[in-house]
C-alpha cells in the first residue's frame, strides 16, 4: 500500500461531508481546527487563503486548498490576518442570491481516534493548481461532487464518501508529484517502506520489532530509531494504531461480527479487541458502529 493510500485509509472511518459556499462583497470566513482532512475548490471568482505562519495566497478558479490535518485556516475576498476573519458557523446560513465567489468544500471528520501520523506531519495547508489539460480527471471529480452536494438523494452516503475520497487522492497525488512537495517522507527510506508495506498488508500477523527489523534488513535498535523518526510513532505503537484504524473502517463499512473483525486485525478474541479499541477510540466497538451519522451537507 502506497503512502497516500495508507494515510487516507485511516480517515475513512470518519464522516464524509460536502457543501457549497458563496461569498459576495467584503466576505471572509475562518474555519476552526478539527480532527480530519478537508479541502476547498474555488469554482468561480477570486479569493485569498489565510493561514497562520504563511503569507496569504491568492486563489483562482480551479485552485484547490487542502487542509491535511484539519488546521485552522481562512478564506476571504482580500488578504488579512487570520484572527480578523469571522468564525464560520457550524450551521448553514442562507446563501446570497448572487455571489462573487463560489467554493466547493469536502472533508472527512474523525469524531474518534487519531489522524494518521503522515497526515499530521504535512503542511497545515497545501494549494494545488492542476493543469486541466493534463489532469482532466480532477475537474471531472469536482463536477460530480458539486452535483452530489446539490441535493439529498438515496445513496448520498456512498457517493459522498467515494467522491470526497477520490478528490483527496487526486489532489494529494498532484501535490506529491510536484518537485517542491514536503512531507510523506516514510517511503523515502526503502527499508522503512518495506516494513510499512507488511504492516499495512497483513495487520492480522503477530508482528514484533525483531521481525519487522528483519523485513527492513536492519538491526532492531537501528530500525526502532529510524522508524520512530520517520513515521512519528514507535513500530509497535504504529502496528496497534493501524490495526484499530482498519477495525474502525470495517465497523463502519461492513456488517462483520466483532469476532471476525478481531481476527482480521490481529486480536485473538473479541474481548481483547474491544478493550484495545475502546482505549484508542473512546467508544466500545458496537457503540462506534452505531454512532448516529449527521445529515449530509
Amino acid at each position: 500500500m502506497d503512502t497516500i493510500s495508507s494515510a487516507l485509509s485511516s480517515v475513512r472511518a470518519g464522516r464524509a461531508n460536502g457543501r457549497r459556499l458563496r461569498g459576495s462583497g467584503a466576505w471572509g470566513m475562518r474555519f476552526p481546527s478539527f480532527a480530519g482532512i478537508g479541502f476547498h475548490v474555488l469554482l468561480r471568482g477570486e479569493a485569498w487563503l489565510v493561514a497562520a505562519g504563511t503569507p496569504p495566497a491568492r486563489l483562482r478558479p480551479g485552485d484547490l486548498v487542502i487542509a491535511p490535518n484539519g488546521a485552522e485556516h481562512g478564506l476571504g475576498h482580500a488578504p488579512t490576518r487570520l484572527d480578523k476573519l469571522p468564525v464560520f458557523p457550524a450551521t448553514d446560513l442562507p446563501a446570497p442570491r448572487s455571489a462573487d465567489t463560489e467554493f466547493l468544500c469536502g472533508a472527512y471528520r474523525l469524531d474518534h481516534g487519531r489522524l494518521h501520523p503522515i497526515l499530521r506531519g504535512l503542511p497545515k495547508t497545501i494549494v494545488v493548481s492542476p493543469d486541466r489539460t493534463h489532469h482532466p480527471e480532477l475537474a471531472t471529480l469536482v463536477s460530480l461532487l458539486e452535483n452530489d452536494v446539490a441535493q439529498v438523494r438515496q445513496g448520498n452516503w456512498v457517493t459522498r464518501s467515494a467522491l470526497v475520497d477520490l478528490v483527496l487522492v487526486h489532489a494529494l497525488r498532484h501535490w506529491y508529484d510536484a518537485p517542491d512537495a514536503t512531507g510523506m517522507t516514510a517511503t523515502a527510506d526503502p527499508a522503512i517502506a518495506a516494513a510499512l508495506d507488511q504492516i499495512h498488508e497483513r495487520p492480522q500477523h503477530a508482528w514484533g520489532v525483531e521481525q519487522l527489523a528483519g523485513v527492513a534488513g536492519m538491526s532492531r535498535t537501528s530500525f526502532n530509531r529510524r522508524f520512530t523518526v520517520q513515521v512519528g510513532l514507535p513500530p509497535m505503537t504504529y502496528v496497534t494504531y493501524w490495526r484499530l484504524a482498519c477495525a474502525a473502517r470495517l465497523l463502519r463499512q461492513t456488517t462483520f461480527g466483532l469476532a471476525t473483525i478481531a481476527r482480521q486485525v490481529g486480536y485473538s478474541n473479541e474481548f481483547a479487541f474491544a478493550t484495545a479499541f475502546s482505549r484508542e477510540y473512546g467508544l466500545a466497538p458496537g457503540r462506534f458502529r452505531n454512532h448516529p451519522d449527521p445529515l449530509p451537507r
